[in-house]
């Protein structure tokens, strides 16, 4: 494989960093105190999923988030920073790059019909799957350095 300037395994370790501090930005601009105090991220998404089309969406997050507001709004902030940081200082990097893109085709699935962030969640799942089959963590991470998934 030709590159420039840098080698195939270190342009996909910059892939694997961007991804993450995209997952990053994700936390961060979120409004945690109205996640957490006042329920505003998952009474959006009992919106969308109360409207969605498809019956399964709308009878999962019944079943799944609804009866657990709280612990679902700390489960998706938190996934999101373990995300990024995982996938920045490439540590169990498999483990986040599956993650993620669990959390992404949910997002997707989710927001079917709201098209405003369907790019972003299709982008970043496609990037979780060129990063995970490439093995992105051969290079600058800390898999690499501990010798993990060689």
């Amino acid at each position: 494989m030709q590159t420039i300037w840098l080698s195939g395994a270190e342009w996909l370790a910059v892939l694997r960093i961007g991804l993450g501090l995209w997952w990053l930005e994700s936390w961060r601009h979120k409004d945690k105190k109205g996640w957490f105090e006042r329920g505003t991220g998952i009474a959006w998404a009992a919106d969308v999923a109360g409207r969605h089309r498809w019956g399964v969406v709308r009878t999962g997050f019944r079943r799944v988030v609804e009866p657990r507001p709280k612990v679902m709004a700390y489960l998706v902030v938190y996934a999101e920073l373990a995300l990024g940081l995982g996938l920045v200082a490439g540590f169990l990097t498999p483990v986040a790059l599956v993650a993620g893109l669990l959390l992404n085709l949910l997002y997707l699935v989710l927001m079917m019909h709201d098209w405003a962030e369907q790019g972003q969640n299709a982008m970043m799942a496609l990037i979780s799957l060129v990063a995970l089959f490439a093995m992105a963590w051969q290079t600058w991470s800390l898999d690499s350095a501990l010798g993990l998934f060689p």
